[in-house]
């Protein structure tokens, strides 16, 4: 189960557990859209992976108790802020990478 962290690991902008602006690489690193748009070049500055939205856990108890009420988001921060130069070089290896590629 994603554990739905707070917040941008480099910008620290808030992100709701309904937010619509968080992105995960597959290793659950998260940053806001804006970040890995204009920052990370869709480049995880942690894995070297692509971004996908994360996913909304559900307010309602549609099934089986599977819902934001019995899995709270969690409250662990994590703040890696970009190294910008090491990013640039990142990207410069395996951006024009698809992530699927790399």
């Amino acid at each position: 189960m994603l554990e739905l962290r707070p917040c941008c690991e480099h910008c620290e902008t808030p992100l709701a557990a309904n937010a619509t602006n968080a992105m995960i690489c597959s290793f659950e690193c998260t940053f806001c859209k804006e970040c890995v748009e204009t920052v990370l070049a869709n480049v995880c500055p942690n894995c070297g992976g692509g971004f996908c939205s994360r996913p909304i856990r559900p307010e309602a108890d549609w099934v089986n108790g599977n819902n934001l009420s019995h899995y709270p988001a969690g409250k662990r921060v994590v703040i890696k802020a970009v190294n910008l130069s090491q990013q640039k070089s990142l990207i410069e290896r395996v951006g024009t990478l698809a992530p699927n590629k790399r």
